[in-house]
């Protein structure tokens, strides 16, 4: 309705002055000529029983225009009683948003009447105007408007919806209580409904234990109450009570198999299911689809689930989107796609069934695949955000950045997952200043940022080196810290503390490192891989020592971070006796990665001979790294013949690897062997072996500029080639030459 705003859940009003007389309402002041004609005296009840022959015209009226034209026909019409169909314009006029018709029936009455007033309140609370259905209550209230055992369950029905806090929900129960309601059971179990979504289940409890009178739905809320307050072993007490007062239904029973698959009790679910088959349940579908459920969350076999998804007899879209999800979750893809032609020849796919296969393929990135299913979702028709946003995830992982852009500006309404989606697609194709330019492009459309959109920023930045970027955005995490969850918040610390490592402030990382509350062995270990990254080898054992007297166990990574610490300061000694420790003290058996680290701590030092015994001795399948640690070393020392050893090696693993032929290009020419170079090159050309340019970036006031070798396309490109010139020179002064 033009001009008419409806409160959003954030109004701050009081319900408790809502309820008083003392509070001050908003009147409205409605003029038409119905609530002139409209207008009776002492109209009674009786009058909503009466048969009236336009009930059949308003039922099947569907439009505003049509409603008015019969509710003028209703107004001129002979023997016309108002009462008898007041309810009921109000309502239609309320589903079609005519709100200043709806009231200008309510305010029509000089006596009021406790049905209308229901009715109007119960109109906004049905067009989710809950804000102004508190409001009209509250003009009830002042009016002095009897009320019936209808009226508090709507009240709590618009409190819950508001999700206000649990006062509003004891207000209303303690006015309810004093006008003789409390013992009333459609009142109790909308009371209790009130309290466990306000998550107060120790006064759900309290109320639940004072009903003299508790039926069904009473003994199913206070279950599902302390269910979904995480209290799984007194939910599953109080359903055994219930039972030896009265037989649950099927909605009980619906409610105590999800608390089995939240809690992955599979033996309590297994007796539900034993239960459910000896009580005749089984015939309720919903009930068939809680147990499939709850064997695929509970850790139940492939063969398990499989038998009792075969013995439902028919089974629906629901039964075979769970099914999907099962194999789709234990990341089977062969059996996602073979399950999902098999759900196409029994019934119609829906748009979950799509987004579920779509996110399944995602994981192995099949782009073939994923193109089907999209050309399906067209079409079918079936598409929606969620749909769009998992199609974007698949395409980016694939590579296939132009279309997950296309998808992007196709998605009309962008929520989070959305904007973090395309962010995370750029950051792993390696356009981190593209998903910084959409981070800012997300602020200015209004949208916050969460957690997974910071996370992506930190890795951009990480990789960009954009330090004062990153110090802003640690800023806006500590600012919003306790509005999230802590078990997303101490990733994010990590991410942070090695975004300030790799953008070289290692101070700025111990910082950060000591402002982390838990510590674990991820935050442990980035701080020592940290150190050892800027040459601080004895630092990063110091900080090992104090993690083990911290009691945290370091695991195969904390190991790998010390052997590249001890290997990059040259601590030989300090390096074999980390291994010899991680082997023989904390018995985890050491990988390819730490046994390449160990040719490397050699290799550098000099000890060839050394790093070639551990790679034949101890290493059963030598890969590319490992040969190329030592071919490395070989250059340094100019070790000619074992340098050609490790170059045959590798080149026999990876024969188009470009780097290791312009590695092995460059060892030659050091030895001055200029015909070995030609070959070399000459093997490079034939076989179209071109190495990519090298690139580096670099943060000046916020932006960020980057630069590829050889590139003269930056407008500052004189003035930058003349500083680099004068620092040139410079260190030429020095003796040092650039190479």
């Amino acid at each position: 309705m033009k001009g008419f705003k409806p409160f959003q859940s954030t109004t701050p009003f009081s319900l408790f002055n809502i309820l008083s007389h003392r509070h001050d309402l908003l009147r409205f002041r409605f003029c038409s000529f119905s609530s002139v004609l409209f207008r009776t005296h002492h109209l009674n009840s009786h009058y909503l029983t009466c048969s009236f022959p336009y009930s059949s015209l308003l039922h099947s009226c569907n439009n505003l225009q049509a409603l008015k034209r019969i509710h003028a026909s209703l107004i001129v019409s002979s023997g016309f009683q108002p009462l008898s169909v007041a309810s009921k314009l109000i309502t239609l006029y309320s589903q079609l948003n005519d709100f200043r018709s709806a009231f200008s029936i309510c305010n029509s009455f000089e006596e009021p009447n406790t049905v209308i007033w229901n009715s109007i309140i119960k109109s906004h609370v049905d067009s989710g105007l809950f804000g102004y259905a508190l409001l009209q209550y509250g003009r009830m209230r002042e009016l002095g408007v009897a009320h019936d055992s209808f009226t508090f369950p709507i009240i709590n029905q618009a409190i819950w919806s508001l999700g206000c806090r649990v006062e509003y929900g004891e207000t209303v129960h303690c006015v309810a209580m004093k006008m003789g309601f409390g013992q009333d059971v459609y009142f109790g179990n909308t009371m209790l409904e009130v309290y466990v979504k306000c998550g107060s289940i120790g006064n759900a409890s309290k109320l639940f234990d004072e009903m003299t009178h508790r039926d069904l739905v009473s003994w199913t809320s206070i279950i599902s109450g302390y269910i979904y307050g995480e209290s799984f072993s007194r939910g599953f007490k109080l359903f055994n009570k219930m039972r030896m007062e009265m037989e649950p239904n099927s909605v009980t029973m619906v409610v105590m198999l999800q608390a089995c698959s939240a809690f992955e009790s599979v033996n309590e679910g297994r007796e539900l299911h034993s239960y459910v088959i000896k009580k005749g349940f089984m015939v309720d579908r919903s009930v068939q689809n809680s147990i499939l459920r709850m064997y695929t969350k509970t850790g139940g076999s492939g063969e398990e689930v499989e038998t009792f998804f075969s013995e439902i007899e028919e089974r629906d879209i629901i039964s075979w989107n769970i099914l999907i999800a099962f194999y789709s979750f234990r990341g089977d893809i062969a059996e996602v796609a073979e399950r999902f032609n098999e759900m196409r020849r029994e019934v119609t796919s829906s748009i979950e069934s799509l987004t579920l296969v779509v996110s399944a393929i995602a994981n192995c990135a099949n782009l073939s695949e994923g193109g089907m299913l999209h050309c399906s979702a067209i079409k079918t028709g079936l598409h929606d955000t969620v749909l769009m946003t998992c199609l974007l995830a698949l395409y980016a992982k694939c590579g296939a950045l132009e279309i997950s852009a296309q998808l992007f500006r196709d998605i009309p309404h962008r929520n989070s997952i959305t904007w973090s989606s395309m962010m995370s697609g750029f950051t792993q194709n390696g356009f981190f200043k593209e998903a910084i330019e959409l981070y800012q492009q997300m602020l200015a459309s209004g949208l916050q940022p969460n957690h997974d959109i910071i996370s992506t920023l930190v890795i951009a930045y990480t990789h960009l080196g954009a330090l004062q970027l990153g110090k802003a955005t640690h800023a806006f995490f500590i600012r919003n810290l306790s509005s999230w969850p802590e078990e997303d918040s101490a990733p994010l610390e990590t991410s942070l503390l090695n975004m300030y490592i790799r953008c070289g402030s290692i101070s700025s990382a111990l910082i950060c490192f000591n402002r982390v509350v838990v510590k674990d062995v991820v935050t442990w270990t980035s701080m020592i891989e940290g150190f050892g990254t800027h040459g601080l080898a004895f630092e990063a054992l110091k900080f090992f020592k104090s993690m083990l007297e911290s009691e945290v166990q370091p695991n195969s990574v904390t190991f790998l971070s010390l052997l590249s610490a001890c290997s990059h300061s040259g601590l030989v000694r300090e390096g074999c006796e980390v291994f010899h420790s991680m082997k023989w003290g904390f018995r985890i058996e050491p990988d390819l990665n730490h046994y390449t680290c160990m040719v490397d701590l050699l290799g550098r030092s000099g000890k060839l001979k050394e790093a070639l015994t551990v790679i034949l001795k101890l290493v059963t399948c030598p890969d590319s790294r490992i040969w190329g640690a030592l071919l490395a070393a070989s250059r340094v020392h100019e070790d000619k013949k074992l340098g050609e050893y490790a170059a045959e090696k590798l080149l026999e693993l990876e024969p188009d690897n470009v780097g290791y032929y312009t590695l092995w290009s460059n060892i030659e020419a050091s030895l001055e062997r200029w015909g070995e170079v030609e070959e070399v090159r000459r093997v490079m050309h034939e076989r179209d072996l071109k190495k990519k340019p090298g690139w580096s970036c670099i943060e000046v006031k916020g932006m960020i500029h980057g630069f590829v070798s050889g590139d003269t396309s930056h407008h500052q490109v004189e003035e930058i080639c003349k500083v680099v010139g004068c620092l040139n020179r410079k260190i030429q002064e020095f003796g040092v030459s650039i190479v």
